[in-house]
């Protein structure tokens, strides 16, 4: 009985992973081999850390043929980047299933494509999850946090996660987390819509350096304040949109959006349910007084 378990086992995973594999290509980046996943007849999603070059890209499909590519945007927070192709390929698009709905200790595979355009694969389970939204080292934000324990040899980030049913739960990297995670279906989808629509990810910021400071009581008492820590201001970046509001160095912010803020994470917690364009009410203490500013968000400019 047990062999024939494993024996299923074996057919499923080796029939999951001809019948999707259709759908992953390797790129030629110019900094590290890495695969990809087709979008479209015309775009593929990779990794961002993977490539140097705009320009002068080679994507190996299935059968060996090669496609020049040319970056059409790319995201370092999510660590994603969309490739547009010169023609036209007939390589069929995965099915994205829903990260979601995945479990702790569920089997799944990784595959990925070599330099050559050989396949490559990696199976194991789901060893770590956390779910809503998780924030990554580069300011990106992922839908949830997918940890998967298998070996990620290189090459495979910008390779999908597979799960049981053949569906694409996601895309694999190790550029963000120094295990290698997977990059949630949901962003994958999310950000590259984005990436081929404006070549970018548009997260509003303020523009302002703030450490955590406690609160004295004879303030709070003065004016009527209930949170006991707060932001004080210790830089002010020119042409931010917090400086165009009138920011001042040794402000110290107290609320956005009626919302205390005691940490950093508080502000960009207020700033991820913001939009580019609409203004944010923030409250500072200046001088012993209360300073309300609307500060007009905008977005990051890129470095």
């Amino acid at each position: 009985m047990a062999e024939k378990i494993w024996q299923t086992l074996s057919n499923e995973l080796s029939t999951t992973a001809a019948e999707t594999v259709r759908s992953v290509v390797a790129v030629h980046g110019r900094r590290h081999p890495s695969s990809g996943v087709v979008l479209s007849s015309e775009a593929i999603v990779t990794v961002n850390h993977a490539l140097r070059r705009e320009e002068d890209i080679t994507v190996v499909l299935g059968d060996g043929e090669r496609v020049a590519g040319r970056v059409a945007g790319r995201d370092a927070g999510t660590d994603l980047a969309v490739l547009k192709l010169a023609q036209a390929i007939s390589a069929p698009t995965p099915r994205w299933g829903d990260a979601a709905k995945l479990r702790l200790g569920e089997l799944v595979l990784a595959l990925g494509r070599s330099w050559r355009g050989n396949v490559v694969a990696s199976s194991g389970i789901i060893s770590g999850l956390i779910g809503g939204p998780w924030r990554t080292w580069r300011g990106g934000e992922l839908e949830q946090f997918i940890r998967p324990d298998l070996t990620l040899y290189p090459g495979f980030s910008g390779g999908p996660l597979v799960n049981s049913v053949g569906e694409f739960v996601g895309i694999n990297t190790a550029g963000l987390h120094r295990s290698g995670i997977t990059i949630p279906a949901a962003t994958v989808t999310r950000v590259a819509a984005q990436l081929l629509e404006k070549g970018r990810v548009e997260r509003p910021y303020l523009g302002l350096a703030m450490q955590p400071v406690a609160l004295p009581e004879s303030l709070r008492s003065k004016l009527n304040l209930t949170p006991t820590e707060a932001l004080l201001v210790v830089h002010v970046e020119p042409g931010a949109p917090a400086e165009k509001a009138g920011a001042l160095l040794g402000d110290i912010l107290i609320e956005l959006e009626g919302k205390p803020v005691a940490d950093t994470d508080a502000v960009q917690e207020a700033l991820r349910a913001g939009a580019v364009g609409r203004n944010v009410q923030a409250a500072f203490i200046r001088g012993g007084s209360l300073t309300r500013l609307p500060i007009k968000l905008e977005p990051r400019p890129l470095r």
